[in-house]
């Protein structure tokens, strides 16, 4: 019987080992497409032609990156979602004015 056991909270926490990597890794690939479109936004000049946005995008990022450090997956997929949103809409805002 306490083999049995054994074996169950050893799977239990292998498990749980293994779940827990995954959030890291869907963030920082999150971050990485967040960090794509930030690019993308400064190579077509958003800085100049859409400050808010590009300021925001920015800023979300480095905040998604400070909460990676603290293990605050889910927080830091949110915060790479709204620079990802930022991104997009200065790109929109970029292909108006020019």
């Amino acid at each position: 019987m306490d083999l049995r056991c054994f074996r169950w909270v050893a799977g239990l926490a292998l498990l749980c080992f293994l779940l827990s990597g995954c959030g890291y890794f869907s963030a920082q690939r999150e971050i990485k497409s967040a960090e794509k479109l930030l690019a993308e936004l400064r190579t077509a000049e958003g800085a100049k032609l859409a400050p808010y946005e590009y300021c925001s995008a920015e800023s979300y990022l480095e905040i998604s990156k400070y909460t990676l450090k603290e293990n605050s997956f889910k927080k830091t997929k949110e915060f790479a979602g709204r620079s990802k949103s930022a991104s997009e809409a200065g790109l929109v805002e970029v292909k108006k004015k020019k």
